[in-house]
């Protein structure tokens, strides 16, 4: 499958402005997706539409009900909101249309860059770029004499730092929850080493390497300076404990950022002292142990015309360019919206596109790497197996998974 990649460091940057979109829909419109600030605001963007009903299920585990949602005749969600890995596995079970005709219909508020096209075909139509990159305490760092880390090395130098002088016992956060994040951040990892998850133009797997070894090193170097359940921590646990003032440290999503000191209850010092800066990289390398990513929406394959051309219309209202006129949405995130101005906020991303941060990996039997990483790689964290076995435990796996799909013979 030729996947078309977007260039996010372009389209982050040439933004004007546009008229505001009408929405009167005729059909039912029913969307799955995560949880954070700025897809909220697309969900609650689509409710504004009249004639019709329309429901949201924004929810930390979109990505186990999404596929299974849009597969029933009809699907039970009419759009999902997905990101460059997600719409991978709804690729693959033909559970999405071709947006094409619905574009050319009511979509010329549109953006070029905001047309996933994939083999030819619009499938998906991205609202915002994203990517992890530092998150820190710049108190805590001035109180130590040190400046914000540009390499996982440097930060483990700051954490023993700090542990040492007894501000922070666990100084660094990090979504290291076994399954998708604990996989996410070998992912980044593995690619600051230089790592290539499969051999050249092949789908078979190329993590048990030298890269791979050196990643999860580094992984579980780092998180002997995190909370000792770590492997529970997603990213909404990662940022209470920065909200609570128990991390100085973390690799965190851009998505995140803008909204990560603004909840009930944050101490003083914790909102005076955040900052955010890049993403960093590791071993040597130039290449930010990172990924870049987009986040958009798809429509359903098995609903009525009617209604994949309502819930169209509802989602492109959602991501109309005078949502930005309110300052808390337009600090949301790094729309790929006409009109976006970029903010103190975006500044993660915006390092992490112009970096050469590379682009999570758009193909067909990523997302079975993904899961076999996040099945295999929590023994090893816990030290109960070696780098080696824990990878050899995640080659084995994916390779029967990629079988089992054809991926493989």
């Amino acid at each position: 499958m030729f996947l078309k990649k977007i260039t996010l460091a372009a389209a982050i940057t040439a933004l004007t402005s546009t008229t505001a979109l009408a929405c009167e829909i005729n059909g039912r419109v029913s969307i799955v997706g995560n949880e954070f600030p700025a897809i909220q605001t697309v969900g609650a963007g689509a409710k504004e539409c009249q004639g019709g009903e329309v429901n949201t299920n924004l929810t930390a585990d979109h990505q186990k009900i999404n596929l299974a949602g849009m597969q029933g005749d009809p699907a039970e969600y009419t759009s999902a909101i997905i990101a460059n890995s997600s719409i991978v596995a709804l690729m693959n079970d033909d559970v999405i249309r071709p947006l094409d005709d619905l574009v050319a219909k009511h979509g010329g508020n549109l953006k070029k860059n905001q047309l996933i096209t994939i083999d030819g075909k619009i499938m998906a139509v991205a609202f915002m770029a994203n990517a992890q990159h530092l998150v820190y305490r710049k108190d805590i760092l001035e109180e130590i004499g040190v400046e914000p880390p540009k390499t996982y090395e440097e930060m483990l130098e700051a954490a023993k730092m700090i542990r040492d002088k007894g501000i922070l016992e666990n100084p660094v956060g990090g979504a290291y929850k076994s399954g998708w994040n604990l996989a996410q951040e070998f992912n980044n990892m593995f690619l600051g080493f230089g790592g290539q998850h499969f051999k050249p133009g092949t789908a078979e797997p190329n993590i048990n390497s030298e890269a791979g070894i050196k990643a999860l090193e580094m992984m579980k170097a780092l998180s002997e300076y995190m909370n000792p359940d770590f492997l529970t921590h997603d990213s909404n646990a990662t940022n209470a404990e920065y909200r609570a003032g128990n991390v100085a440290l973390m690799n965190m999503w851009g998505s995140r950022a803008a909204t990560l000191t603004t909840a009930e209850g944050v101490p003083q010092e914790v909102i005076d002292g955040f900052a955010i800066a890049g993403p960093m990289t590791v071993g040597g390398g130039e290449t930010p142990a990172s990924t870049l990513w987009w986040d958009g929406w798809t429509v359903a394959k098995n609903i009525p015309d009617e209604e994949a051309e309502a819930t169209f219309i509802a989602m492109n209202h959602a991501i109309r360019p005078d949502i930005l006129s309110d300052d808390n949405v337009a600090i949301q995130a790094v729309w790929l919206i006409d009109g976006y101005e970029p903010t103190e906020k975006a500044i993660g991303v915006f390092e992490a596109a112009n970096a050469g941060t590379i682009p999570y990996p758009m193909l067909p039997y990523m997302g079975l790497m993904h899961t076999a990483l996040g099945n295999e790689l929590a023994d090893f964290m816990q030290g109960k197996e070696s780098a080696e076995q824990a990878l050899a435990d995640v080659e084995a796996a994916y390779t029967a998974a990629a079988k089992e799909k054809g991926f493989l013979q």
